[in-house]
């Protein structure tokens, strides 16, 4: 590998060189890898392929459930959520019925992977959220989660940032579809893509950081489904935590020590 000098900056391949620009150098090497018609058709590479189908529908799935949560992880998510939900999809399309290349996505029989994710994994939720609670509940027809925090002593059960005066519980939920490899298609769709990423969140009234809160804190989110919804999505339900920061009686969110987790999916 060597770097570029002069004038004129090459981006692309030329002579069996790949010109591009890396942290702000322009870097030039030499081209390799194998030509990707190889992949696509040679027998030999069978294996890569049915790795990139389902290493790609991983992704996918992982970006389903992102969007599902998209309004609030913005400001708690870290860099490496991407790549850690696409491996825990990755773990969950292992246990999938099909052969390898096809296998399913079946997210509430193999729920147990997913929860517990936290969305940013620098700030676990119970490192700053530690009061006793029980994870949020659906109603009958799985539209209606629910969750109850019992009153606790705010200066005793968090770990607030530095200059937090008030602090917000979220409740989020969303809903994952199965995902299944379509042969027409050549690629993986949602099983129930109506329902697919149906969400919705409630985050708590503005609670003071000083004393106990004076009253359980109960939250719901209902998506709105007259019907029981079938075994083929899976509700996801995520808690979490915002801190805010009140200055001349307005409140401003702070961005850290801002954490969810998915705590349950039904």
């Amino acid at each position: 590998m060597a770097k570029q000098k002069g004038f004129i900056k090459l981006q692309g391949s030329l002579g069996g060189l790949t010109f591009y620009e890396s942290s702000g150098q322009s870097i030039v090497k030499t081209t390799g890898g194998v030509d990707k018609s190889r992949i696509t058709n040679d027998p030999t590479y069978k294996r890569t392929r049915e790795n990139m189908s389902e290493f790609g529908a991983s992704a996918t799935v992982g970006k389903a459930l992102r969007q599902g949560f998209g309004t609030i992880i913005k400001n708690i998510k870290d860099s490496t959520v991407t790549g850690r939900l696409t491996g825990v999809m990755k773990r969950i399309n292992n246990m999938g019925s099909g052969v390898r290349g096809q296998r399913e996505f079946d997210i509430l029989t193999n729920k147990e992977i997913l929860e517990g994710f936290e969305f940013n994994s620098k700030t676990p939720l119970n490192t700053v959220f530690y009061p006793e609670y029980t994870a949020p509940t659906l109603d009958a027809n799985r539209s209606i989660a629910t969750w109850v925090i019992p009153d606790f002593n705010t200066s005793n059960f968090l770990r607030a940032p530095e200059g937090a005066t008030h602090f917000k519980l979220i409740l989020a939920s969303t809903v994952l579809s199965n995902y299944h490899y379509v042969s027409g298609l050549k690629k993986y769709e949602a099983v129930e893509p109506t329902d697919n990423k149906v969400n919705g969140i409630n985050l708590s009234n503005a609670i003071p950081i000083e004393a106990m809160v004076g009253a359980d804190t109960t939250l719901t989110v209902d998506l709105g489904f007259a019907a029981v919804l079938p075994n083929t999505v899976a509700v996801v339900m995520a808690t979490g935590i915002l801190f805010y920061q009140e200055i001349n009686s307005e409140l401003y969110e702070l961005s850290s020590a801002n954490a969810m987790r998915i705590s349950a999916v039904g």
